[in-house]
């Protein structure tokens, strides 16, 4: 989805001005680490994956996007999960007041000991996979230019541009049909691109790297002769 999420690349944004990091807080202000901790609990439970729960939070109009902070794009995320996975209903939270009842019996919620562990270990991404790579290292591959309304982790503005492989990650977990609730797994490239390839013409002479899936990449015929 090239939604108001993807702002890499794109024009008249105007600058960005990051606070310092050893000057930002972690959270600039209480209700900020209260939307952290309720995003980890509720994730927990077991109802949704961390692609599905960015999705949730890419499916905006794109104004409120920008509009919205950091955090609050988090709450928008995770009130729209909580809706479709059935644990509120919508009017509950136009209304403030939910019901309290008994948790359903599927889902999963782990003890004090539990959550250290899920925090201190993670998940990997990894998935075993039987199909070869499409791709060897030195190939020099295109990235399609994506129409889906879905969750995509190829940023926009590398969209129709060449590269270079330079590396094979291996199988992954790929985002957009995990953020669909399926477990699929894709062969993962890190891929090398020149500055005029994403930007055109630029005085500049750098590269950018990006981490890309075997879908959103088609092989560029090598010139005869």
């Amino acid at each position: 989805m090239n939604g108001g999420h993807d702002l890499g690349g794109r024009q008249g944004l105007g600058p960005i001005a990051p606070e310092a990091e050893d000057r930002e807080p972690v959270f600039h202000s209480e209700w900020e680490r209260r939307v952290f901790a309720l995003t980890l609990a509720t994730g927990m439970l077991g109802k949704w994956n961390i692609d599905e729960s960015r999705s949730a939070r890419e499916r905006q109009h794109p104004a409120a996007y920008l509009q919205n902070s950091y955090y609050e794009n988090w709450l928008e995320g995770l009130e729209k999960l909580l809706v479709e996975k059935d644990l509120l209903a919508a009017d509950e939270l136009l209304y403030k007041k939910v019901s309290v009842a008994g948790a359903a019996p599927e889902l999963r919620i782990p003890d004090a000991e539990a959550v250290l562990k899920i925090l201190r270990s993670g998940g990997s991404s990894t998935i075993e996979s039987e199909a070869a790579p499409l791709f060897n290292i030195g190939d020099r591959v295109k990235v399609r230019k994506q129409y889906s309304s879905g969750h995509s982790r190829a940023p926009s503005y590398a969209q129709g541009a060449v590269g270079t492989v330079i590396r094979r990650n291996g199988c992954h977990l790929y985002p957009d049909e995990v953020s669909q609730g399926r477990a699929i797994g894709e062969h993962l490239y890190t891929v090398l691109f020149a500055n005029q390839s994403l930007w055109g013409k630029t005085e500049e002479n750098a590269e950018v790297c990006i981490d890309l899936w075997q879908p959103y990449l088609s092989i560029v015929a090598k010139e005869s002769g």
